[in-house]
């Protein structure tokens, strides 16, 4: 079978089937505004908030072929060795870590620089820190052909072939008008510019993980987020053929619209998931708000509390040393709380070595099922 070719000329699409499109619209746009409803309510949402940004990066990164889960990479940033790619899981658990690390530059970048070329290459060179990424252009668009299809094969067994290097520069140009362009509903137009950037494959890699790390940073620019808290990878990792079937259809077959009918049903899917599990790690919140006053009786208690939420794994080194709470306080505190059952040793202390704990029930909140 000959490798499908980018659609040149083809983007934006002259048209859409928007009777097929319009029953899904009105959902997807109410299913964002429900879940952006929710954000409101949950004070300091960007701590609280934080493993589930931890768990989009693993499945984000799970769907280019990383093997890490969301323990193993909080495991290892607590161990504080963020920079070991000494063996093939580590060099996964950097890989997440990179893609955590560019979401939170990015969306700190928005305040100052719109959704842009510019801030999409500095994004990358976040994204491709490390050996992995070392000789992959970090921040440069590629000059040379890329392909996607089975590991090692050749241009001619390839499932597709992107833009060419060549014409990039004025393919990502077009992009880039197009996403502050007006549109009938941001939603298409996210779906469409999000499928684009896939075909046009501008970098050497990292650009599925690129492409979907767009997806909270328009919602948040438009003004449909108030924070690029939007984790979508869940649902296209579950659907992976699907997602790549689509996007093929793109190039293929023109099916521009069949794309956008599976995008706002992502969108429908994941914002009903993520408005629970955030309402999940609200309510563990409440609870545990006056439970830990209570059992530590300590003025530090909250503060101790989000901190927790903040790290859901570490070593009780970096709490003391990190809480801003005083020694004697923040140990007794420690003790408290695991002794009481909210924190889990994972690895008990042993000559300098710190103990690891972790909060078991926002771990298994982020996850989705029960893991620890």
């Amino acid at each position: 079978m000959s490798p499908v070719n980018y659609h040149r000329g083809g983007f934006p699409p002259a048209e859409l089937n928007w009777s097929r499109l319009i029953p899904l619209i009105g959902p997807a746009n109410a299913a964002i505004a429900r879940y952006e409803g929710v954000l409101h309510g949950i004070p300091n949402a960007n701590v609280l908030l934080s493993p589930l940004t931890a768990q989009e990066a693993v499945l984000s990164s799970r769907i280019e072929g990383t093997q890490a889960t969301l323990g193993e990479v909080l495991e290892f940033e607590a161990e504080g060795a963020d920079e070991d790619e000494s063996t093939p899981k580590k060099a996964d658990i950097r890989e997440v870590l990179n893609y955590r690390a560019a979401l939170q530059e990015a969306a700190a970048r928005l305040a100052d620089l719109p959704l842009s070329q510019r801030l999409l290459k500095d994004t990358h060179q976040v994204l491709m820190q490390g050996v992995r990424g070392r000789h992959k252009s970090p921040g440069e668009y590629r000059k040379v052909p890329n392909w996607i299809g089975p590991h090692g094969c050749t241009i001619e067994e390839a499932r597709f072939i992107p833009c060419p290097a060549n014409d990039l520069p004025e393919a990502m140009a077009t992009w880039e008008r197009y996403l502050h362009d007006e549109a009938p509903d941001r939603l298409v137009q996210l779906a469409l510019a999000h499928a684009e950037f896939e075909a046009l494959h501008p970098f050497l890699d990292g650009n599925g993980r690129l492409g979907r790390l767009i997806v909270p940073l328009f919602l948040c620019e438009k003004g449909l987020l108030s924070a690029p808290n939007f984790y979508l990878s869940e649902y296209l990792e579950q659907h992976r053929d699907s997602y790549y079937e689509h996007l093929l259809a793109v190039s293929r077959d023109g099916e521009w619209s069949g794309w956008v009918a599976f995008f706002l049903r992502a969108l429908i899917a994941q914002a009903e998931t993520n408005q629970s599990r955030a309402l999940q790690i609200l309510e563990l919140y409440n609870q545990h708000k006056d439970w830990i006053v209570k059992q530590t009786h300590s003025q530090y208690a909250i503060r101790a509390l989000d901190w927790f939420f903040s790290r859901p794994i570490f070593k009780t080194s970096d709490f003391v040393a990190t809480s801003g709470i005083p020694k004697p306080t923040a140990n007794r505190i420690l003790r408290e709380v695991r002794d009481a059952g909210l924190l889990l040793e994972l690895r008990p202390s042993g000559g300098r070595r710190a103990a690891v704990l972790a909060f078991s029930g926002l771990i298994n909140i982020a996850e989705g099922n029960r893991v620890l």
